[in-house]
């Protein structure tokens, strides 16, 4: 029962910081970034969204919503009409 209890314990965090409107922790926020930096794209703020890290980003003169799960891997992107 006690390690079902840490367990959950583990689990809390990373849910609470995907839940829509949560603050990106600064230490994820670094790592999507860089993930996203990588590829060529110029990051501009990074949000969460339906249990999603929501990142809006730049490239060649693109606007994009790249959408990351909690593991950093992507999901899902495109065109963004994000101002």
């Amino acid at each position: 029962m006690k390690n079902l209890i840490l367990s959950l314990a583990f689990l809390l965090p990373a849910s609470a910081a995907l839940a829509s409107g949560a603050a990106v922790p600064a230490e994820t926020d670094a790592q999507i970034r860089a993930i996203l930096t990588e590829q060529g794209y110029e990051v501009r703020s990074i949000q969460t969204e339906d249990g999603l890290f929501e990142a809006y980003a730049l490239k060649d003169g693109q606007r994009y919503e790249i959408y990351l799960d909690a593991g950093l891997n992507i999901v899902r992107g495109g065109d963004s009409d994000h101002d």
